[in-house]
């Protein structure tokens, strides 16, 4: 438990740029309060202690702001920032190295029993109010947009965002952080894809309007066209 919380620790200084002193960050960093208070009451809850490991995790969450069950499974140098409004349910299993920002729920999606919340792989990045609900996976180095709702598993390398969420980008590596300011708007694209298609289909509608009415036109007389036959009187 010692080496995770120095993992833990160390691991603020590369994620956030804000981080100037290690006074500082041991103080006033909620997501570090969290996982220190999380690790207490998991060690106990492993040990079959009843009650007090989620009195710790209450307590704790009067503190910080996140809620974290006692159960769920975090890996070593997570990385909470800023942190408020973030609940990991108690089936869930986060990886090492993973980054998540305030207002993330990894949560479930109903009353069902056994594994229900999500398993989110090594080196993950959740951004700002995502939600991952249900038994689905992460993979390693996924990315996961602000606001986005992720109700499918997500292929390792990718990054998903939209409501509900979609694969927009592959090969995230160790390098690539989660740029907000740089994701793409799916919603967006495939509006553009609606209207493009409208005006091709306006066009072609436009031109068979015009063909048929150029047949319709009634054929030019011509002088020695008469439209009337004549009448022969027989004698």
């Amino acid at each position: 438990m010692l080496a995770d919380l120095i993992a833990d620790f160390c691991i603020i200084f590369e994620r956030d740029p804000a981080a100037r002193h290690w006074l500082e960050v041991l103080c006033c960093y909620p997501g570090l309060h969290a996982i220190a208070v999380y690790r207490l009451a998991h060690w106990l809850h492993q040990r079959g202690v009843p009650f007090w490991p989620r009195l710790i995790a209450h307590l704790g969450r009067c503190m910080t702001g996140i809620d974290i069950h006692p159960a769920a499974q975090i890996g070593k140098g997570v990385f909470i920032d800023h942190g408020t409004g973030v609940v990991i349910g108690e089936t869930a299993i986060v990886g090492d190295y993973t980054l998540i920002y305030q207002g993330v729920t990894l949560g479930g999606t109903g009353k069902e029993t056994g594994k229900r919340h999500p398993t989110v792989g090594s080196c993950v990045v959740i951004g700002a109010g995502a939600k991952v609900l249900g038994n689905i996976h992460i993979g390693d180095y996924a990315r996961i947009g602000a606001g986005s709702v992720v109700l499918r598993d997500v292929p390792a390398h990718c990054t998903a965002v939209g409501v509900p969420s979609r694969i927009v980008r592959q090969c995230n590596t160790t390098a690539t952080p989660l740029e907000h300011a740089q994701l793409p708007d799916a919603e967006a694209k495939t509006l553009q894809h609606v209207l493009n298609r409208i005006e091709v289909l306006e066009a072609q509608l436009q031109h068979l309007t015009q063909t048929v009415q150029i047949n319709r036109q009634p054929t030019p007389l011509t002088p020695d066209h008469d439209p009337i036959p004549s009448l022969q009187v027989s004698q």
